[in-house]
């Protein structure tokens, strides 16, 4: 059976003028459009990212419509490259913590967290473990602000899945629907 993993990339708002088809990982979009002000998602999870080579500011698209790049909490019309995200389960599971290094209080979940404080009374995280899924932090509630995908695997510090600082405000699963 042939996936429909496909994300499509417009230059203009709600899906007007030249657009470009993607079906899998594409490290340097730049010969394919200059800018890119809305996307259509029609299959998978993408992270998508400002700069070539998978750097930059990165964010995390399910399937859907993003009208505008303020849509997927864009900061610009600025996208060069983008990555398929490749899940092997459908279970999730994650353990957040207050230290580095998996130490002082710790939290489990396995479902969404639209606002971290309702939850968590510390504003920061300093480590994490992802037991099972991809999951996405954002920088503020409400699945606001900068992005970070984490992969199953252990995070021992904020830096290691690429945050400057520990800040989290609400934390969400990837999956595709």
């Amino acid at each position: 059976m042939e996936h429909a993993w496909r994300i499509f990339f417009y230059e203009d708002k709600n899906f007007q003028g030249r657009y470009y088809e993607c079906n899998s990982d594409c490290p340097d979009l730049s010969s394919h459009f200059s800018r890119c002000n809305s996307i259509r998602v029609e299959g998978g999870a993408w992270v998508i990212y400002e700069r070539p080579q998978y750097m930059g500011y990165q964010y995390v698209l399910m399937r859907g419509d993003y009208p505008n790049y303020q849509s997927w909490n864009g900061f610009n019309d600025t996208i060069r490259s983008c990555r398929l995200i490749r899940y092997p389960s459908s279970r999730h599971r994650i353990r957040i913590y207050e230290r580095p290094d998996f130490s002082g209080q710790m939290l489990e979940f396995s479902e969404d967290q639209p606002n971290l404080l309702e939850r968590w009374r510390y504003r920061d995280v300093y480590s994490a473990h992802v037991q099972d899924g991809f999951w996405v932090f954002y920088e503020h509630p409400n699945y606001r602000g900068r992005q970070y995908l984490l992969e199953k695997g252990e995070y021992r510090r904020h830096s290691e899945w690429g945050a400057p600082h520990p800040s989290v405000g609400s934390i969400r699963r990837v999956v595709d629907f």
